[in-house]
């Protein structure tokens, strides 16, 4: 089995890949691995199991989530990234985000969730851009002179998806009231 999450759920190394159909290889494949299926096997072939489901699990963790599959195909292409790693975004992006982050703010401070609501939007308008954008700079594979240029899209895909993630925690809270 190769050990990057595309070949491991047999699917090709593109970023707008079929999530059910990967999921389904997913099931089959943590089925068919499943330590119950190898307990009258000997301590080698259960330990391969193992091997193999956990291998399984971590490639759907990294498919099913767009930076995280992002990052694997920059990894295949041989571009470094992470937290970090990418350039800084430029100071348009920033601005918008930090006006965003400030309208949250206030909004969250005022417990506006329909402001809150119409930031998420906005946010995740973004976001599908973001990912737009990753999917044709992926259209044919990773090739390292090709998707260099697409590392700095990866830092705003990671931006966005932190303000959600206060969006998410912010509408956690709202649905649990204050305490």
């Amino acid at each position: 089995m190769s050990s990057d999450a595309f070949s491991i759920l047999g699917c090709e190394p593109r970023f707008d890949i079929d999530l059910r159909h990967v999921e389904r290889t997913y099931r089959e494949l943590a089925k068919a691995l499943h330590p119950d299926r190898y307990a009258q096997c000997s301590a080698s072939e259960r330990r391969a199991a193992l091997e193999r489901a956990s291998a399984v699990n971590e490639a759907w963790r990294i498919l099913k989530d767009p930076v995280r599959r992002a990052e694997a195909l920059f990894a295949l292409a041989s571009v470094p990234v992470g937290e970090g790693k990418e350039p800084q975004p430029n100071a348009e992006f920033l601005m918008a985000m930090l006006e965003e982050r400030e309208t949250l703010s206030q909004a969250r401070r005022d417990g506006d969730a329909a402001g809150v609501a119409a930031i998420a939007a906005s946010v995740r308008k973004r976001v599908r851009s973001l990912e737009d954008r990753l999917t044709a700079g992926f259209a044919h594979g990773p090739c390292e002179s090709r998707v260099h240029a697409l590392v700095g899209v990866l830092g705003e895909l990671r931006f966005c998806r932190r303000i959600l993630s206060e969006i998410d925690e912010f509408d956690d809270f709202e649905k649990k009231g204050s305490p």
